[in-house]
């Protein structure tokens, strides 16, 4: 077990196999990436071969250029932690007929962690950390992919960041509502209720970008608090009491300024 801290100031709890573990895990993931790629939506873009955030940002902008201009932004609480492995085996059954294959990602997901030298046993979730954990993830959310594609509703998905799009914010309000009983009841999944919200794209924060609608064209800026986020880490990599000699400082520095500078 491996806490990292998240923005919001909680700790992400990750589980980190072991060497052998982790072979095993990339070479069943390398097998069923290809069988499972094609039944992915096109509105999907986490955790997938040439797809990435500013795929997704931009399927976003022609969503919003069509005039769907009001947005469900759905936050599933704790996700990776929350996954219900039953349901998860039953997905993974319609498609895998390899008894020994699922019998094995079955023991993955029920093999527990060490924290601090203890172990812990894992009744729900996909530890984060693992190769396969985020195909898992991307499986499990086809699932919500399909009915949103159902029912007609555009999305887009980045691993459990989702967004769909209304024409109105009344139509947005019922979405919200009729979607939530479909996570839980069906996928037995849990919407965080006080982070999902109905509102105007304008300034909705998503992959670090906000979009904003100017001569009927949508565009992206980057968001308020991506660049207060910027500004922290500069200053952390900056401060003369960090013990850092004048090459470390500026290596650090290099590396954050292109990593920033390569996304936005």
């Amino acid at each position: 077990r491996v806490e990292i801290p998240k923005d919001n100031g909680k700790m992400r709890l990750l589980g980190i196999p072991t060497v052998v573990d982790r072979m095993v895990q990339q070479a069943i993931n390398q097998v069923l990436t290809p069988i499972y790629e094609c039944q992915f939506s096109r509105s999907s873009y986490g955790f997938r071969p040439r797809r990435g955030c500013h795929d997704a940002l931009r399927g976003a902008q022609e969503i919003i250029n069509a005039g769907y201009i009001y947005v469900v932004d759905l936050d599933l609480e704790r996700f990776f932690d929350t996954v219900n492995h039953s349901k998860l085996i039953e997905i993974l059954s319609r498609t895998i007929k390899d008894g020994r294959v699922v019998s094995l990602i079955h023991k993955y997901l029920r093999s527990g962690v060490m924290n601090k030298g203890l172990f812990e046993a894992s009744e729900e979730g996909t530890p984060q950390g693992g190769p396969l954990s985020p195909l898992l993830s991307n499986i499990m959310l086809n699932e919500l992919d399909k009915e949103l594609e159902r029912r007609g509703l555009p999305f887009v998905r980045y691993a459990d960041d989702s967004m769909i799009f209304c024409k109105s914010k009344r139509a947005a309000r019922r979405v919200k509502e009729s979607i939530t009983r479909y996570i839980e009841g069906t996928l037995y999944l849990k919407v965080n209720k006080e982070k999902t919200v109905v509102s105007y794209v304008q300034g909705v924060k998503y992959l670090g970008y906000s979009f904003y609608v100017m001569k009927g064209k949508c565009r992206l800026t980057v968001h308020p608090k991506s660049k207060s986020k910027m500004k922290s880490r500069l200053k952390e990599l900056t401060n003369r009491n960090n013990g850092w000699g004048y090459a470390k400082r500026k290596q650090k520095l290099k590396e954050y300024i292109r990593g920033w500078i390569g996304y936005y």
